[in-house]
């Protein structure tokens, strides 16, 4: 059985993630690969106490990387879960961290 806390993996506390959270009350994380819709519902709203309106998620692919003169590797693939939240004020995800 997955916890709230292994669905959710880490917040996305880019620029663009920030400044949506305060115009929108939306919230972006990194989530299981595994996770559903439905499951990163309910983890967001037993860990904040939010009632959430949607939920879409996005596979992030692995982009090229290379570190001096090694051979060429990968970034790992993982999955974004944009959620939008209903709440008065703004989440600051930035606690979290």
């Amino acid at each position: 059985m997955k916890t709230a806390y292994d669905i959710l993996i880490r917040p996305i506390l880019t620029e663009k993630a920030v400044k949506d959270n305060e115009k929108n009350n939306v919230l972006v994380f990194e989530v299981a690969m595994d996770a559903n819709k439905i499951e990163i519902r309910k983890a967001v709203e037993e860990i904040f106490g939010v009632k959430v309106k949607e939920v879409r998620t996005q596979i992030v692919k692995p982009k090229p990387k290379r570190v001096g003169f090694r051979a060429p590797g990968y970034t790992k693939k993982w999955k974004k879960a944009i959620i939008k939240v209903i709440s008065e004020k703004p989440i600051n995800i930035t606690e979290l961290v």
